[in-house]
């Protein structure tokens, strides 16, 4: 029977990658909360973790000629704006800092979490396989 890296780390090699591009996202909220009409941006973890179990992790383009350029596209569909939670103040700018650094810090405890238990399962399978203390 081989093993494969969806059978050795389940979802949680999905997550990992989704809570890394929730940070990104949530960063660049941060970073923008002071630029005019900019619109806080969320990402949709669900959709995202489904789009990831389902390989639709990128699309590769078809070059149909030799000098066309080789391009893959992320899907974008699980990124979408925030509904504000405060009035508007008069630059169109979305971002509520408090919200957003709440939002990173969770977003950072689950990532930590994922790490555990992706060690922890790394662990087993060493001490499984014989090759190391755990």
């Amino acid at each position: 029977m081989a093993l494969t890296m969806d059978k050795l780390m389940g979802i949680q090699q999905h997550t990992l990658g989704i809570r890394t591009r929730r940070a990104e996202v949530i960063a660049n909220n941060i970073a923008n909360a002071d630029t005019p009409g900019y619109k806080a941006k969320g990402l949709d973890f669900q959709q995202a973790l489904a789009q990831a179990q389902r390989g639709m992790e990128s699309y590769k383009l078809a070059r149909t000629h030799e000098r066309h350029f080789s391009v893959e596209i992320k899907p974008q569909g699980t990124e979408k704006f925030r509904i504000p939670n405060q009035p508007d103040t008069g630059d169109g700018n979305t971002v509520d800092v408090q919200v957003e650094q709440n939002l990173y810090a969770k977003n950072a405890l689950e990532y930590e979490m994922t790490m555990n238990f992706l060690n922890g399962r790394i662990s087993g399978i060493k001490k499984a396989l014989g090759g190391g203390q755990a």
